[in-house]
């Protein structure tokens, strides 16, 4: 079992590929990287690393000009740290929101030995693992108020050493500063049991190849199911994996179910169309045991049933099965 300093020490590091920003460099031959740039005047995480724990998919050029990365300077007396991250919490009216957080410590005597430790020489026969740890966004502040990223030593695998996982854990971190950056999950779509987003797997599915014909795996069953509807942005709707926002959802009626399975069970033939969907609605079982099931709204009009394992199915829907889509 972790202890609670090893989990704290985990969530501080990172376990995503988040945007940590800065850059090493590191002299030729040394195999070190150079001292770490000092910077006058710490104003906050908001001003100095607003894109610190940010999930980042596409290199982008940073939004601030970050100081560069390095070993800390024998002149500079650091006496307190900064962790600039992210992290979601329940939101005040429900949902979930992701927040911008600034945490302290100037009990940092242990962080400062373990990030003096050299690096490791990677390779050889060490087994290692394979999660990409990302170091936080951490900087050194001295009592003049000027600061600086210190190099994160690494083991032999490439990740932060073990000397700094236990040091984050140690000073008692307090958190300055947060502020919200969005709403992950609405109140509504908590509630409902939805998703705030989700991609329209019909037109997935349908853009490069088409997906068979409903058999008769897919006649009605009696597993009760959860309705989610979602909207496609304009935007959207023509892209590669259109995703929609969460419109309105909850447990499917019983007295609606018994309709919509009979239609999804139909062998109607397939329209010939092209137009996107502007709404969707998904349909889950509600004990997790089932194929998820795809309904376009609008446009064509057709619906996917796709099993957990096999082929996906593709059939047409017309506007009945859409009035009994509505909302619950």
């Amino acid at each position: 079992m972790r202890s609670s300093r090893t989990v704290l020490a985990v969530a501080l590091l990172g376990m995503a590929l988040s945007g940590c920003g800065g850059t090493e460099t590191v002299p030729p031959g040394t195999g070190e990287p150079a001292l770490a740039q000092i910077v006058d005047g710490w104003t906050s995480c908001a001003k100095e690393a607003p894109r610190a724990g940010e999930m980042i998919i596409e290199a982008s050029p940073p939004t601030v000009n970050e100081p560069t990365i390095g070993r800390i300077d024998p002149t500079f007396t650091p006496v307190a740290a900064v962790i600039c991250g992210r992290e979601i919490r329940p939101g005040r009216n429900g949902g979930k929101e992701q927040i911008a957080t600034e945490r302290r410590a100037e009990a940092i005597t242990p962080l400062l030995t373990a990030l003096r430790l050299p690096t490791e020489q990677t390779g050889g026969e060490v087994a290692c693992t394979l999660e990409m740890v990302i170091p936080p966004w951490l900087a050194l502040l001295d009592d003049r108020g000027r600061w600086l990223r210190p190099h994160i030593p690494t083991d032999s695998c490439g990740k932060p050493r073990a000397e700094v996982i236990a040091a984050l854990a140690e000073p008692q971190w307090t958190t300055v500063d947060t502020r919200i950056i969005r709403q992950l999950e609405s109140p509504s779509a908590e509630t409902a049991g939805c998703a705030q987003q989700w991609t329209d797997m019909v037109s997935v599915e349908t853009r490069n190849s088409r997906p068979g014909p409903v058999g008769p795996a897919t006649r009605p069953a009696a597993a009760p199911l959860r309705l989610c509807v979602y909207e496609v942005p304009a935007s959207l709707q023509d892209g590669d994996k259109p995703a929609g926002d969460f419109v309105y959802g909850g447990p499917l009626p019983t007295e609606r179910q018994a309709g919509v399975l009979r239609a999804l069970s139909n062998r109607r033939a397939v329209v010939d169309c092209a137009t996107p969907a502007s709404r969707f609605a998904v349909l889950r079982p509600l004990d997790g045991a089932g194929p998820d099931r795809y309904v376009e709204l609008d446009g064509c009009r057709r619906f996917l049933i796709a099993p957990a394992t096999g082929e996906a199915q593709l059939g047409q829907g017309d506007d009945a099965l859409a009035a009994l889509l509505g909302p619950v």
